[in-house]
């Protein structure tokens, strides 16, 4: 298993300063210079014919 990804800088203010967010579960990640909290979800692959996401493709 490879270890989690993580993100380089807030999304909100740019800075770097980012800490895993200990309350806020899987992929929350907190900013310690505008003291926001934000969770990064993976939503799946992009086809490479139609731009839609492979797990929202219909059968």
């Amino acid at each position: 298993m490879s270890e989690r990804a993580a993100p380089f800088y807030c999304p909100y203010c740019g800075d770097e300063d980012l800490r895993p967010s200990e309350t806020g579960g899987h992929g929350a990640w907190e900013c310690a210079s505008c003291r926001r909290a934000f969770q990064l979800k993976f939503l799946g692959l992009l086809s490479a014919t139609n731009g839609v996401s492979v797990d929202e493709r219909q059968p």
